[in-house]
């Protein structure tokens, strides 16, 4: 943050910008390599998912944690160490793979720690941009929806990038997570400056007293905006899990082709969510409407992905709708959370919404790989059925003259 109040500099934004497109690299780029691992490793499939979930799971149980202590300690204090955890798993996983004849138990053990390092830094990015801008509406949602755009891309890039590192050295993708996490640390340490607080931290048993009369007032909306977060993920990452095993088994797509054919409807995801968060300008009666047509679009289309899996371009043009419409909702849920929360509590209770999506990323595969060989249509209007009853829940429980009533009163 400049001197001059109020204004954040363009390498402030690019610094925060590095954590969720490194944090989203470090899980999703692992995806095309796992056949590999498998070869080389002498593990099972199950094995090799895991490789996945362990990182997943380890951020699901920590966020909350790193939430707080964002809030009771400054954020850019819980940021900086948990991107080191993250540089260091990455090594941990990367010379177990290299020098170690059974590298499996360390491999996962690196990947836990970097769970550990990615529920302290992606999940605090969100209040720290309220922080940065003091409560100023459009800039908030503008620069969540650059964030959310950064993650997207990261997406974009993963299944490219391990696929290309792969191919010069197969643990090659373990330290390329680890270099990025250095230059994330570097960039943060310099050019993210959070303003003071002048106001005394809230002590723990006033913390928990005051989280809880926030759910109480503000809990419906809170619970139907994590719900929106649990099933956006699922869906996102369950259609990219089958799209994945799609291209290569039916459409006999593979290697890096997949990888830019993967990237299509991610793509658009991404553009989608630059423009969401350029338009929302803090309005929160325009974010509810961007929610409610998301959710309509991606119900809706959804279910006909399972029906165009034998056709290519069918295929790609309803995954890149489903894309669209989660791109367009992604930043108004991270928003509505982050411009509606006093700031004592908005590291806390977006921790929350954070450990809500990770859940969907770490179910969406699993279920998917359970449900694709014989409920494959099914499972996916059961999806579309799911978004809908949520649209209903926007409908009834986000009330724009009544959200950040917690806020205000403070």
């Amino acid at each position: 943050m400049d001197k001059n109040k109020g204004h954040v500099s363009i390498w402030c934004i690019v610094s925060l910008t590095s954590i969720p497109l490194i944090m989203t690299l470090g899980n999703s780029m692992l995806i095309p390599v796992l056949p590999i691992l498998e070869d080389k490793v002498g593990i099972t499939s199950f094995q090799s998912s895991m490789i996945i979930t362990s990182y997943s799971v380890a951020a699901i149980f920590l966020i909350p944690v790193a939430g707080y202590l964002s809030d009771r300690f400054g954020r850019k204090i819980v940021i900086l160490p948990s991107l080191i955890l993250a540089l260091i798993g990455g090594l941990i996983a990367g010379f177990a793979s290299w020098k170690m004849d059974d590298p499996y138990t360390m491999i996962i053990i690196g990947r836990i720690i970097q769970g550990i390092g990615a529920a302290g830094a992606m999940p605090i990015v969100l209040p720290l941009v309220g922080d940065l801008y003091q409560d100023d509406d459009e800039k908030i949602s503008s620069t969540l929806g650059i964030i959310e755009t950064s993650n997207t891309f990261g997406k974009v890039l993963s299944p490219i990038l391990g696929s290309v590192f792969a191919a010069i050295l197969w643990f090659l993708p373990f330290f390329s997570i680890s270099a990025l996490s250095l230059i994330s640390i570097a960039l943060i340490f310099f050019f993210v400056k959070v303003p003071k607080d002048k106001d005394e931290p809230l002590k723990f048993k006033e913390f928990i007293r005051n989280t809880k009369e926030v759910f109480k007032d503000e809990g419906k909306w809170l619970y139907t905006v994590f719900l929106n977060g649990v099933l956006v993920m699922l869906i996102l990452f369950s259609m990219l899990f089958f799209l994945s095993e799609n291209l290569e088994k039916v459409h006999d797509i593979t290697g890096i082709k997949k990888g830019f054919v993967l990237a299509i409807p991610l793509l658009l995801l991404c553009i989608s969510s630059y423009i969401s968060g350029r338009k929302i300008k803090g309005d929160l009666s325009r974010m509810k409407k961007i929610i409610v047509a998301s959710l309509i679009a991606m119900s809706i289309s959804i279910a006909f992905v399972g029906f165009t899996s034998k056709k290519l371009i069918l295929l790609l043009i309803v995954t890149s709708i489903v894309g669209i419409a989660i791109g367009a909702l992604l930043p108004a849920l991270d928003t509505i959370i982050t411009d509606n929360i006093r700031k004592e509590l908005r590291g806390t209770v977006s921790s929350f919404y954070s450990s809500a999506r990770f859940i969907g990323v770490a179910a969406g595969p699993p279920i998917m790989s359970l449900v694709m060989k014989n409920h494959l249509n099914t499972s996916y209007i059961t999806a579309g059925i799911l978004g809908l009853i949520l649209l209903l829940f926007v409908l009834k429980f986000i009330k724009v003259d009544e959200i950040g009533k917690s806020k205000e009163s403070a």
